[in-house]
Order: structure tokens, then sequence, then C-alpha cells
């Protein structure tokens, strides 16, 4: 072990952020968890602190004396090729390893789930995005515009779904459910009223916690939780029948890889996608194994070792 090379993979979302150490083999050492990774678009090194102190601990963790050969950091928030570069040059500063490279979360999840093969990975967590590579190699995104441009489908859309549903039950623009007394439980507050100062100071990520509380409802039946329910799972649908069309002519179904806490392997709207997905009559071979982006990011970060 002492004369092998270590390569890191960072997987940073908006919540949380793993970094795995593994040896030239791809076999894993160490696994470390933090806090989140995303990169903020107004200050782009502001992350780079967080991910140093990581990738140090989880090289630590990994108990092997052998150089860092690469390091590679699969960020929500890096797409953009201008925004990457700030993030590697500062990166590059820290000394943490030979090579480093910046890419997003959603292509670390994409390489981990297909490696260089064909196929279409969808993403809901707090976002939603979808990547998918054509059986000639073209990549092509659909989705991960953000909040308030896109992430159709994510826990974000579903938290501010339920608000906006429990603010319109308020004004009897609609039927008053269950679901909307448990948001305001949940928020901690006694009238509807009082959600106009908890989303004033709510973030992203608070919004979207309401997302399992909503599906939670959705599979008690409550109506307004079901349509909720429904209209994420189509929005996702949709992201997955335009690569679908954009990445064919398919010669075989495509294998389609759920990713993300909300749809991937025994996550709460992974079945409502699948449905959805089924009535858009979309021919897709759904990938059951668990997504880890950080192990992808390890597969992205191995430039030729003799470098």
């Amino acid at each position: 072990m002492s004369g092998d090379r270590l390569i890191v993979g960072i997987d940073g979302g908006a919540t949380h952020t793993t970094a795995v150490v593994v040896d030239e083999s791809g076999t894993e050492l160490a696994r470390v968890e933090g806090g989140p990774g995303i990169i903020n678009p107004a200050d782009p090194a502001a992350c780079v602190g967080r991910l140093a102190v990581l990738a140090r601990s989880a090289i630590t963790a990994a108990d092997a004396f052998a150089p860092v050969h690469a390091l590679c950091c699969a960020l929500a928030g890096a797409g953009r090729p201008e925004v990457r570069e700030v993030v590697r040059a500062e990166l590059v500063r820290e000394q943490i390893a030979r090579h480093v490279t910046i890419t997003t979360d959603a292509e670390a999840a994409l390489a981990d789930a297909f490696g260089d093969e064909p196929g279409i990975l969808l993403i809901a967590g707090t976002g939603s995005i979808a990547w998918g590579r054509a059986e000639d190699g073209r990549l092509v995104r659909c989705g991960g515009w953000g909040a308030l441009l896109g992430d159709e489908g994510s826990g974000y859309a579903l938290g501010l779904g339920a608000l906006r549903s429990a603010a319109r039950a308020a004004d009897g623009r609609s039927p008053a459910t269950e679901l909307h007394e448990a948001i305001l439980a949940e928020l901690g507050v006694d009238r509807p009223e009082a959600m106009i100062d908890w989303a004033a100071r709510a973030g992203k990520e608070q919004v979207a916690a309401l997302a399992p509380l909503v599906l939670r409802h959705a599979e008690g039946g409550d109506e307004a939780a079901i349509a909720l329910r429904d209209e994420a799972a189509s929005a996702l649908a949709e992201h997955v029948r335009v690569l679908y069309e954009r990445l064919g002519p398919w010669r075989t179904a495509p294998e389609l890889a759920l990713a993300g806490g909300l749809a991937r392997p025994g996550g709460p709207l992974r079945a409502a996608i699948r449905d959805a997905l089924d009535r858009n009559g979309l021919a897709c071979r759904l990938h059951e194994r668990t997504i880890d982006a950080a192990r992808g990011a390890t597969r992205l970060a191995r430039v030729p070792l003799r470098a």
C-alpha cells in the first residue's frame, strides 16, 4: 500500500458533503461526511476552506502513507466554467493533490452510474437535474436551472408548493386538508399569516425539508399532498422524456438511474416517478444500484497515473 498513490473524490451538495479516498485500483480506503458543499455563485471561493478541511480529514482517515495524486470535487453549482476555475485555482493553492479537477455533482453521479456507457440519470434532492449520455457519446443536460428558474420536482419545489397550497387554503381558494394543518405545526406557527415571516427567513434547505411531510401525507391519502406529489413526479418524468428524445435513437431501451434523496432506491418519490414514466410510455430499464457521486468523482479524478 505504501507505493500506491491516493485519489480523493468529493461530492458537495446543498445539505451535505462526502469525501472518499481510494487507491490506484479504486479500492475505498476512507469516507468522511461534512456539511454543505454547494458553490455560492456570488462567492465561489467561499466553499474552498470547507472542502480542504474535509479532504484532509479523509486523507488522514485513510491512514495511508502515500502521496495524493488527484482530487476531484463534484459540486452543486459548478456548472459554469468560470466558477469551476475559481474554485480549482483556490484548491490548487491548498496543495492537497498534484492534480485538481472541479466538476458538477451530477456529472460525477453519471460517471458512477454508467461509467462511459450510455444512460440517463435523474437527480431529485433539494434541487433537480437530469443528465444523459447517448450511444454515440454525446452528453446532454436537462434542468439544473436553480430554485428561481427551475428545480421542478425537487424537494424545494415540493416544499414551496406546500406553502403556497396552505396559503390558498387559508384564503378559501382551495379546500383545506390535514396537510395544511401539519405545515403550520411543522413551522411552529399557530396561524397561516405567520408563514409570511417564516418564508422570509427560510433558506432553500428549510423549504425543501418540508418535502417528506408532503409525501407522508400523500401516502395517507391527503388530496392536496397527492396533487403536489403527482405534479413533482410528472415534472421529473418530463426531464427524462426530453433526454430520451434528444439522445436517441436508441438501439435498446436505455438504462435510467434515479438519485438524490427523493428518488434514490427507497426514496419517498421513487414510486411516483416510476408511475409517471409508465404513463409517458418511456421504455427505460431502471437502474437499482444506489448512486454514489463521491465514488464517481474518484473515477473522474483518474488522470493518467504516470503523469
